[in-house]
């Protein structure tokens, strides 16, 4: 073999390598990785807790959170 040949060769080995220590690597990250799962439900949010958030966003005014509220719970605001 010439000197190209010896060249060839080394870089076909390193890439080899690399190669195999790649798919090593995925492959142990891609089962080691634990299973995934579904979402979760999360309990439904009561409408009150849903405009307490509004009001902390700054969506609404206390005054309309009052009025809404006030509706919520079927009385007079």
């Amino acid at each position: 073999m010439n000197g190209w040949g010896w060249f060839a060769l080394s870089a076909g080995m390193l890439l080899f390598w690399g190669l195999l220590i790649t798919v090593a690597v995925m492959l142990f990250r891609t089962v080691g990785r634990p299973a995934e799962r579904p979402p979760e439900h999360r309990p439904a949010t009561s409408a009150e807790q849903i405009l307490g958030e509004r009001l902390a966003r700054g969506d609404i005014d206390e005054e309309e959170y009052r009025r809404r509220l006030a509706a919520l719970r079927g009385s007079e605001p």
